[in-house]
């Protein structure tokens, strides 16, 4: 990790800002792999990124304690438990919680520790993705990267309502019946995206998500359009903009009461030039500037 986040690294827990833990799994893909590698790409990559956002501000305000990687375990079950075991030390410091994955399966357990912190109280789910991840099963597995928000709705006080997607354009047949029966889950899709623009999205989930005290946003850089993130394992045309991705992020971070975040399915195997590894890593910096924000306005 040497020279990871640059100026913006502590080695002081407790004077950092920002948690920030890999957790390099992909055995739950269903298509192409590689997504193990991307916290160690996206860390090498941070060595070379100013800590200042697009606007000019200096991130003097931010500091960030890199806590390393859960080791792989070959036994899922367990592996599992130990995420959520680690998750919920860390958001149980009442930091600002980054998690950098690894395939979409990780928020499982990532979601669990939020719930397991909050004692049962609700919170939001914000979910950026090309796909909806309601699965109820998928491969044969219950844990599947295509079954995240439906383990969601496994946890106390989480209902349909927790949910809004944003960027969906695929889905599998048992989602689209799964939402049919839930008409509360709020898709704002790709082509809504397109045709009405990213302010009035953000503007929808801000009336929604406000309504909780705690917040996890999930972030699957397939939510981009292949174009602008082609190191991916489930690429989908169609896809919003890097530029959309950031001005969603900017204000949802400064506006609502995130807890944990999490960056998924950046494969750099899979990448060309590094595309998607600096797309995910110029949004994380401009959801640090939104951090510094509100450190400021605090």
């Amino acid at each position: 990790m040497d020279g990871a986040w640059g100026e913006l690294y502590t080695g002081n827990d407790e004077e950092a800002d920002v948690l920030i833990k890999g957790i390099p799994f992909d055995g739950a893909t269903s298509c192409g792999k590689g997504a193990w590698l991307a916290p160690s790409r996206i860390r090498h990559l941070s060595g070379f990124m100013p800590p200042v956002t697009e606007d000019g501000v200096i991130l003097e305000r931010i500091k960030v304690a890199d806590l390393g990687d859960i080791s792989l375990d070959l036994n899922w079950e367990r592996y599992f438990a130990t995420i959520e075991e680690e998750a919920s030390r860390m958001i149980g410091t009442g930091k600002f919680c980054l998690f950098l994955g690894g395939d979409h399966s990780i928020t499982i357990p990532l979601q669990r520790a939020l719930a397991k912190v909050n004692r049962g109280e609700p919170f939001a789910v914000i979910h950026f993705d090309a796909h909806t991840d309601l699965c109820d099963e998928y491969d044969g597995h219950k844990w599947s990267h295509a079954c995240t928000e439906r383990r969601a709705l496994d946890l106390p006080g989480i209902g349909p309502a927790a949910l809004t997607f944003l960027g969906v354009r695929s889905y599998e047949p048992q989602e689209v019946e799964f939402l049919r029966a839930h008409p509360e889950v709020r898709i704002i899709s790709a082509s809504e995206v397109y045709r009405h623009g990213i302010e009035k999205a953000v503007e929808v989930i801000l009336g929604r998500a406000s309504k909780y005290e705690s917040v996890y946003f999930t972030l699957d850089i397939d939510v981009l359009d292949p174009g602008f993130a082609p190191g991916t394992g489930t690429p989908e045309g169609g896809g919003i903009s890097t530029r959309e991705l950031l001005e969603a992020v900017k204000v949802l971070v400064s506006n609502l009461p995130i807890k944990v975040m999490d960056v998924v399915e950046v494969a750099p195997p899979l990448d060309i030039s590094d595309i998607t590894s600096w797309a995910a890593l110029k949004v994380i910096y401009e959801a640090f500037g939104a951090l510094s924000s509100k450190h400021v306005a605090g």
